[in-house]
């Protein structure tokens, strides 16, 4: 059964989602024992920011986490201030020498949870909203960084995963400018990398939030982002094209059991998994006698990618054999055309250069994050089989 996601078109933040805050809120509180024996018992209650966390990248979770717990640790003394000062000060006293305070540390240690994610990845914005803090009725303990409790599945009810649309049919009837190919073609890899990234958070994050945090925390930033870069593959042809228009319908992405999708008609199995929209039509096996480029792969040659590195790997190793394949279509194309030297300085050389050009890209995206690769160029040269 698929399961639509309502009220799609809201404007989402890219980490701090539509639900309020009081939704939020964890009751973190101590029992203050008061003077008064019938006054009732008060504790300070700070919203948490947990559910308005997207998935933390790895090289930040050590960090996240430590200021997390350290949020937990200025409440719980915050609290303890709270029983040990009953009765000092003035009526203004709890504002302004305990909350006032705790405010400041609060927003110092979100300030440092969006800083580490920043360095590796979008810097989540708008967290200062969960540093400040309020009196409230005591209760039971229970830590700010721990999330709500999902709703359990149904008895029988499946895993799930994400599976959005595939712009790759509508394109098709578009005529893409080649100066417009690579940043297509990146996006469209943007595109799989998103609906990857929205399936990792799902097994993730499994058992957080309520009812609507799928919907909230996962399908609706997917659905901003898919639409972002449809956006900009419409941009990119429309800059030496006629612009296409409509992309954006295929942002909308739902939850479908894992598995499902070939229907009682014949559907392709295949969406259920999150459908890949980089997959490019199988080539027809060449005649007998026809000759076709063939070039090397790096693939072996490649060290262990370091995880911030894989998806633009991913992204410039798909964009390899897209390079051979739009050569083997000219090589088909350009039958006959030319002199000897033809395949040679019009398909082969600027193959070669295409290659060298994202073999780089590869080893310069590992060398960010760890050492840089040498000679992968070797890999460029392709050759007539």
């Amino acid at each position: 059964m698929r399961h639509t996601r309502p009220q799609l078109g809201r404007k989402r933040a890219v980490v701090v989602g539509a639900v309020g805050v009081a939704a939020m809120v964890a009751m973190a509180v101590a029992a203050l024992a008061t003077a008064g024996g019938d006054q009732a018992e008060q504790a300070i209650v700070c919203p948490s920011p947990v559910g308005a966390l997207t998935a933390v990248p790895e090289a930040a979770q050590a960090e996240v986490t430590r200021e997390l717990a350290n949020l937990d640790k200025q409440l719980k003394e915050a609290n303890e201030r709270l029983v040990t000062s009953a009765g000092e000060g003035g009526p203004a006293f709890v504002d302004n020498a305990i909350l006032g305070p705790l405010a400041s540390k609060r927003t110092a240690a979100l300030d440092r949870i969006a800083i580490a994610i920043g360095r590796v990845d979008e810097k989540p914005e708008g967290l200062e909203q969960f540093a400040k803090c309020a009196l409230g009725e005591a209760g039971d303990v229970v830590d700010v960084t721990a999330a709500p409790p999902a709703d359990a599945p149904a008895e029988g009810e499946g895993e799930q995963v994400i599976e959005c649309p595939s712009p790759v049919d509508a394109l098709a009837a578009v005529e893409v400018p080649a100066s417009a190919e690579a940043e297509v073609e990146r996006e469209l890899a943007n595109l799989d990398k998103q609906i990857q990234e929205a399936n990792d958070r799902l097994v993730s994050t499994k058992g957080q939030g309520g009812a609507n945090f799928v919907d909230n925390a996962i399908l609706g930033p997917l659905a901003d982002k898919r639409t972002a870069a449809l956006n900009r593959i419409e941009t990119a042809i429309g800059r030496a094209a006629e612009k296409p228009e409509g992309l954006e319908q295929f942002a909308e992405c739902e939850l479908v059991e894992a598995g499902a999708g070939a229907g009682e008609e014949g559907e392709a199995g295949e969406e259920a998994g999150g459908m890949t929209t980089t997959t490019a039509p199988a080539a027809d096996e060449p005649a007998d006698g026809e000759q076709v480029i063939a070039c090397p792969s790096p693939v072996d040659a490649i060290p262990a990618v370091p995880a911030a590195a894989q998806a633009e790997v991913t992204r410039e190793l798909a964009n390899l054999d897209k390079q051979i394949q739009e050569a083997n279509d000219r090589l088909v194309s350009t039958k006959g055309q030319g002199g000897p030297n033809f395949v040679d300085n019009a398909i082969l050389g600027p193959l070669a250069d295409k290659r060298t050009a994202a073999l780089n890209r590869i080893e310069t995206a590992i060398g960010r994050v760890a050492e840089k690769p040498e000679g992968l160029e070797q890999f460029a040269e392709c050759g007539l089989a």
